[in-house]
């Protein structure tokens, strides 16, 4: 499924946050629901859900969730888990529209054709599919992960077979290197983590004398050569935690991420690193996924009073809930 790029809260009219977070709270109550949020949703939406944090925590919160309804704010696919590990329960999201260029970057058709080819070849590998795919490529694959559990999900991967990394190129060769296994990549990535300039980070580092960077391994290859840590979101919320001394760091991933930071470690202070537009080599404040922004206070008091746009379970939801348990919850 290829959901379009639109841009961000273009039907919104302003209404005062506190107002809209008051009729969430009591929305939430009437229609028995809990709110989950990804850290690459803005600060606000963060603030009054019930579950936050990284794609893998969020997974396994999902499987805990006592109400009968979920509003997911983030992307289509995460409100695609969701109601697979909650097939009786209704799921909600926010915008339909709200997609994933990694997502739309590997469509299932295009996996099958490709895995037959490799079989045809008489290859054995297994499929190692990165979260951020649709629940269809999903019921096509061996194996999910998430940036906090792909190194543990590599390592159990049967040595004797080759494995097909989809669909984020970038975080398969991250994580070759820091396996040593050897992969097959499909040539993906997030439009989002592909767009930080070296350039950019170069000259934060000059204007920031002894700033730490910090990158999601989804980066490109140059700018993770000259990170002092890398890690998912969930990892960099921890390491940041973990450094007591006031420091000033360099954040190359979703911008909105910060929020989740300033919470965690109030004592530092977090620049984000800006992005280059390609067509001109100009920089830019491009570290914002417009999908992720699609997700409004507004939209998630709408969701909840209209109770749409629902995801509807789908006949390959079982394959894929086969995966995603075997690979996330075990």
């Amino acid at each position: 499924m290829s959901l379009p790029v639109v841009t961000p809260g273009e039907t919104d009219t302003y209404e005062d946050p506190l107002d809209l977070i008051n009729e969430i709270d009591e929305l939430k109550k009437e229609k028995d629901a809990s709110i989950m949020a990804h850290f690459y949703v803005d600060g606000d939406i963060q603030d009054v859900a019930d579950y936050t944090g990284d794609s893998l925590k969020l997974a396994r919160d999902c499987t805990q969730v006592t109400t009968g309804t979920i509003v997911f704010a983030g992307v289509h696919f995460m409100g695609e888990s969701a109601k697979i590990m909650n097939p009786a329960k209704r799921v909600l999201i926010p915008d339909m529209l709200a997609g994933c260029s990694l997502a739309d970057s590997c469509p299932a058709d295009q996996l099958q054709v490709f895995q037959e080819q490799l079989r045809a070849e008489g290859r054995k590998f297994d499929t190692v599919a990165y979260i951020n795919t649709t629940a269809a490529v999903k019921s096509l694959c061996d194996w999910i992960v998430t940036s906090g559990n792909a190194a543990e999900i590599i390592d159990r991967v049967p040595k004797d077979r080759e494995i097909l990394f989809v669909p984020d190129q970038h975080l398969g060769r991250y994580l070759m290197e820091v396996s040593g296994r050897k992969m097959i990549l499909w040539p993906g990535s997030c439009m989002v983590h592909e767009v930080f300039s070296i350039q950019g980070l170069v000259r934060a580092k000059r204007n920031n004398p002894g700033s730490v960077v910090i990158a999601h391994p989804e980066c490109p290859q140059n700018i993770l050569e000259i990170t002092d840590f890398i890690g998912g979101t969930e990892k960099m919320r921890q390491h940041v935690m973990s450094v007591k001394e006031p420091t000033t760091f360099l954040v190359a991933t979703e911008s909105a991420m910060i929020h989740a930071f300033q919470k965690s470690a109030p004592q530092h202070n977090f620049i984000p690193v800006p992005g280059i537009i390609a067509s001109t080599g100009e920089t830019c404040a491009c570290n914002r996924c417009p999908h992720m922004a699609r997700n409004t206070l507004q939209k998630v008091r709408d969701c909840l009073k209209n109770e749409s746009p629902e995801i509807e379970w789908r006949d390959y939801f079982q394959q894929a809930r086969a995966v995603l348990d075997k690979s996330l919850l075990k």
